[in-house]
């Protein structure tokens, strides 16, 4: 019998902004009875508009603002001193808006787990969607990976596709791109809860029971 079956993960999830993905997992953790909890929501700034709503709904919430430590490092290790008080299985990444040093990756490592928009390894860093629009590129959308050291890279567990549609702009693309966040990022981290996910020896995913693991938009996702 899966472990799962007598012990649910925990998970920590980060944010910087309104927290749209981390209201989907909450969401989906809750209508679709993962065997996981929410453990805590921790914010990179204290007016992330996530934080409200986590709060709202139960979950223990924190922010640390980075501008208030001297240095990436001194905000990392107090970072991962508030994480380690709820003693996660997984930190989500839900978009966190901070570049984090190899030593916070790596005390991590297998359990740090990003959503990226942007089909990697195309377009890593910011403004994915004017890099797609600017390229010319006809497909579009999101990666959710582990995280290594290297910034935007890491094992792909999932991806979701958008077109590219006449007349678009970055905020029109990234709009559509986020509604398929919305199905690739809860599917993902539902694995991870099942403990359906592992790493095989060439750092490639494994996902037991093989399901689909691309995600398409449609108009009415």
């Amino acid at each position: 019998m899966p472990e799962t079956q007598f012990s649910k993960r925990r998970l920590v999830i980060l944010i910087s902004g309104r927290g749209s993905n981390m209201q989907a997992l909450a969401e989906a953790c809750r209508l679709e009875g993962w065997p996981a909890d929410i453990a805590a929501v921790i914010a990179s700034r204290p007016d992330a508009g996530g934080l409200e709503w986590a709060a709202g709904q139960g979950i223990p919430t924190a922010a640390l603002y980075h501008k208030d430590y001297a240095s990436r490092d001194a905000f990392d290790t107090a970072l991962a001193a508030e994480i380690d008080r709820y003693s996660p299985d997984y930190v989500i990444l839900a978009g966190f808006m901070r570049v984090l040093t190899p030593g916070f990756v790596n005390h991590y490592a297998g359990r740090l787990v990003n959503i990226h928009p942007s089909l990697l390894p195309a377009f890593p860093g910011l403004h994915t969607h004017a890099q797609a629009l600017a390229t010319g590129v006809r497909v579009h959308g999101c990666t959710v990976h582990f995280v290594t050291p290297v910034l935007d890279h890491g094992p792909i567990i999932a991806q979701g596709c958008v077109p590219v549609l006449a007349g678009d702009t970055p905020e029109l693309l990234a709009d559509r791109v986020l509604a398929v966040e919305h199905q690739a990022f809860p599917a993902a981290v539902r694995w991870l809860a099942e403990g359906r996910v592992t790493l095989t020896n060439d750092h490639r995913v494994d996902v037991q029971g093989d399901p689909a693991r691309l995600f398409n938009w449609s108009p009415a996702a």
